[in-house]
C-alpha cells in the first residue's frame, strides 16, 4: 500500500512530534513540549522520587557509578531503557540541555541500577520545570556565520 503524497503549506508544520514554526522571518522554533508532556504523562502513576521539580538536568555525580548499587529488576530495566530512549529523541531535536545527562544514561541501559534510576528521576523532573523551553534558531545573514558557546551552561 503506498502513502499518498501530501503538501503542506504555512509557517507551521508538525512533524516526528516537533512544532517548527517558521513564522518570525530568519528565524525558527522547535517545539516539542507536547511530546514531552506525553513522556510526563506516560511516568504520572510512578511515585517515589518521579514527581517534583529540578533546577538542573544533573547533579555534580552524573558521572559517578556505584558498583555496590542494587540492580534493577528485568521490568524496570525495559521500563529505564525505554524513557532513555524517549529523552534521547527529544535532546537531539529540541533539548540540547538534557544532552549530557541523556549521553551518560543511555551507556547504563545495558545494566542500569538505583543510581542511574536516581539519575533519570532528576532529568524528569528537570523537564517538568522547564516543560516549556523552546529551541530558537536564528539567522540574520548567512555570509556571516557567528557562533557562541556557554562554558558555564549559565
Amino acid at each position: 500500500m503506498d502513502t499518498p503524497l501530501t503538501v503542506r503549506r504555512g509557517r507551521v508544520h508538525d512533524y516526528l512530534g516537533m512544532t517548527l514554526d517558521f513564522s518570525d522571518k530568519g528565524k525558527v522554533r522547535i517545539d516539542m513540549k507536547n511530546y514531552i508532556k506525553k513522556v510526563l504523562k506516560e511516568l504520572e502513576h510512578l511515585k517515589n522520587g518521579w514527581d517534583g521539580t529540578a533546577v538542573t538536568p544533573a547533579s555534580e555525580n552524573l558521572y559517578k557509578t556505584n558498583d555496590q548499587s542494587i540492580k534493577l529488576t528485568t521490568v524496570q530495566s525495559e521500563s529505564f531503557h525505554h524513557v532513555v530512549a524517549q529523552l534521547l529523541f527529544l535532546c537531539k531535536r529540541a533539548r540540547p540541555d538534557i544532552q549530557t545527562a541523556i549521553a551518560f544514561l543511555t551507556t547504563r541501559v545495558k545494566g542500569p541500577d538505583n543510581d542511574d534510576l536516581q539519575k533519570l528521576k532528576r532529568v524528569i523532573r528537570y523537564l517538568r520545570s522547564t516543560v516549556n523551553l523552546v529551541l530558537t534558531l536564528e539567522s540574520d545573514n548567512m555570509s556571516t556565520i557567528n557562533w557562541w558557546v556557554d562554558a558555564a551552561f549559565g
